[in-house]
This record gives structure tokens, sequence and C-alpha cells, in this order.
């Protein structure tokens, strides 16, 4: 299990505004992914991070504090990453087994850039109470996505109802996904179809609908 901070999660030491500043920022955040993908958490150091990089240890601790910053922003980046492909990917005008079928190869492909860097971030690298705060931007986004598909196929504005069985979708998401990538599994067409079928048909259960009308 990864490691969880009692505190607000350390925030990067300031925000870079010009390009270039992004531009290093954005390398040095790419390279600290594929070493956590890569190598592991106990290889995670600045000073391999910013050889990666191309910048020096200077640079990387004018942006970053520490790891624990360095991570989050990983962490967070990752989950950008992530909701940005799902906004792709919309309900309207799909059938359940269209929309779970591009949603699931979305969402692995999220994975797929850096495969190992998931098992990492949740069995081995230490993350703050902020990370998965069900009241953050990114959770209410992502769980208000899920809801919406529900109620697309249920013909009606989102109910609580709706609310629960998103829910339920996006863990159910994230516990196939992110277990397969624990095992290294996470290309596996099998996993994915049957991912898919799981996921359709519960979008597709009339008799749930019913039942929750």
């Amino acid at each position: 299990m990864s490691t969880r901070i009692a505190k607000q999660r350390s925030v990067m030491r300031k925000e870079p505004r010009q390009a270039r500043s992004r531009a290093t920022v954005e390398t040095i955040v790419l390279a600290g992914a594929r070493i956590l993908s890569d190598k592991g958490w106990a290889a995670f150091t600045t000073n391999r991070i910013a050889e990666l990089a191309g910048v020096s240890i200077g640079s990387l601790y004018q942006y970053f504090p520490d790891k624990l910053s360095l991570v989050d922003a990983i962490r967070h980046r990752h989950l950008d990453d992530s909701m940005a492909v799902m906004r792709n990917v919309r309900a309207d005008g799909l059938s359940p087994a269209d929309f779970a079928a591009q949603l699931v190869r979305a969402v692995v492909a999220a994975h797929s850039v850096y495969p190992g860097l998931h098992r990492v971030l949740l069995d081995e690298a230490p993350s703050s109470e902020e990370y998965r705060n069900p009241h953050t931007k990114f959770e209410i986004e992502y769980l208000s996505y899920y809801a919406q598909a529900v109620a697309t196929y249920r013909k009606r504005a989102p109910t609580e109802a709706d609310n629960v069985a998103g829910r339920v979708i996006s863990d159910a998401i994230d516990g196939v996904i992110h277990n397969a990538a624990r095992r290294g599994s996470i290309d596996d067409p099998a996993m994915q179809r049957e991912l898919v079928c799981l996921v359709s048909l519960y979008l597709g259960n009339d008799s749930a609908t019913k039942k929750t009308a």
C-alpha cells in the first residue's frame, strides 16, 4: 500500500510562467515519471531525475522543494491525462457497447504511456491526504462524467441513483485497470474485452433502469 502523509501536499516552490520555464517543469515531471515507471520509488532521487531531464539540480529545486512535491506533480499530471482522454469519449450517440469499448481503450492508453508508473504510485510512493480527496476539482469532474453517462442511457438528467451507479462503474474500471497495471498485464486484450463487456452490460441493463427510475 502507498504511504499516506497526514498533511497537505507539498506544493511547487513556484509556478512556471514563461514558456521556457513551463517546458523545463514538463521535462522534469516526465523524467520523474519515467524513473518511477522503470525503476521504482527506491530509484526516485532528485539527482537521477535532474540527470535524465538534462537540467541542473538547482533548476529542479527551483520548482520542486522536495521529492513529495514532484511525485504529487506526477500524480496530478497522470490524473489530468486520464481526464483529458475521457473527455473525448462521450456517451451521446453511442451504444453502451461502443461507449464502453472507446472508454476502456482510452483509459488503458493513458495508463500505458508509463506502464509501471501506476503500480509505484499506488504501492510505493508516499502521498498526501489531498490525493483522492472527494471534493477536489478532479474527483468531482471524474465522478460526474460517469454519472452523466449512466443518466444518458437511462434517458434523464442525472439523479442521486445515477451518481451511485457512476461510482460503481468508475470503481470497477479503476480496480481492473489498476490491478492489471500492478500485474504488468494492462495490454492484455482478453482483460480489456471482459471489462468492456462488464461496463456495457451494466449501462444497458434495463432492469437496473426500471429499479432506479
